[in-house]
């Protein structure tokens, strides 16, 4: 099963850091590139432990739409999303958080399993591997850039 592991470093305090990760309107300006909306579940704010969100975008010269719910969550330290429906076969997202001197390390975890056997092997390797982590590092980008300005102000209070 193929997987990603990004790490990044925020000037911002943990609790920021966290909640900016889990809010769909950061999240949907991360991906406007992609023309990527939330289009069922919790469609704005911070998403919790138990709820779920519909994503709509265009990825790879297709619309496509993902469920993810968010299965387990301990506040700031970590929440996970998985896939409840959509194109992969297997998809989850570990989201790890650390307070460090003067920030926030960012953990990113991605494990996900194509279908099409042979084909979507040969997928991963040349292509959606390197698809996935370069929409990780944008999503990262957009949250560091809101964390560490006062831009964050307007999605969480902290």
């Amino acid at each position: 099963m193929p997987s990603i592991h990004l790490t990044t470093f925020i000037a911002a305090p943990i609790e920021r850091v966290f909640d900016l990760s889990r809010h769909i309107g950061l999240h949907k300006i991360s991906q406007q590139h992609n023309n990527e909306e939330a289009i069922a579940g919790v469609t704005s704010g911070l998403i919790n432990q138990g709820e779920w969100v519909t994503w709509k975008a265009k990825h790879l010269f297709k619309t496509r739409i993902m469920t993810v719910k968010i299965t387990e969550m301990k506040s700031p330290g970590y929440f996970e999303g998985v896939m409840e429906k959509g194109d992969f076969v297997s998809y989850t997202h570990k989201h790890h958080f650390k307070e460090v001197q003067n920030g926030t390390i960012m953990i990113d975890e991605l494990e996900f399993e194509t279908p099409y056997n042979v084909f979507g092997k040969l997928l991963n390797r040349v292509y959606l591997t390197n698809y996935l982590q370069q929409l990780l590092h944008a999503r990262n980008k957009t949250i560091k850039d809101f964390a560490e300005t006062a831009k964050w102000k307007s999605y969480v209070g902290h």
